[in-house]
């Protein structure tokens, strides 16, 4: 780590903190030339995997899309905040388990659609007539049904 006051190379670390609940570590460095001290927070890079799209085009994961996406089937749903931001998180923490680079975006449109299954069923509904492109309303019952038989199932 260069020292941002000198530009010397030789720093050492005086103090490590976990911080931001345990995602970041907080360094405490002195300079070794001019005995300056400063903080450095060193953050994990997790790099997710790009969009394939259906027409081909690749592009990268975009948190805001999906959240905008979210909040479009949840709008005026009985569902709190922290319930959808924990489904994105768990969206996000699977698409890095995978260890790819390049997801399918109907492979991310199964994983919404497996969230939304759980956090509401009515805005479940919303998403999927869009997603799989509902024709007409028998394709909505096909739908209904096929939830009303999971959750006697389940």
């Amino acid at each position: 780590m260069h020292c941002p006051f000198c530009s010397a190379e030789d720093t050492k670390v005086i103090d490590s903190r976990l911080v931001a609940e345990g995602d970041q570590v907080r360094r405490r460095r002195e300079c070794l030339s001019c005995a300056e001290r400063f903080t450095t927070y060193e953050v994990a890079e997790l790099v997710m995997p790009r969009v394939i799209k259906q027409n081909g085009s690749r592009e990268p994961f975009n948190e805001e899309k999906l959240r905008a996406g979210f909040q479009r089937a949840l709008e005026k749903r009985p569902v709190p905040i922290e319930d959808v931001e924990a489904a994105i998180n768990q969206i996000k923490h699977r698409l890095r388990a995978t260890g790819e680079r390049e997801i399918r975006s109907l492979e991310l449109g199964e994983l919404v659609m497996d969230e939304l299954r759980q956090l509401d069923q009515v805005a479940y509904v919303r998403f999927a007539s869009v997603y799989r492109d509902f024709q007409d309303i028998a394709e909505f019952r096909d739908e209904i049904a096929r939830l009303e038989k999971d959750s006697v199932a389940n």
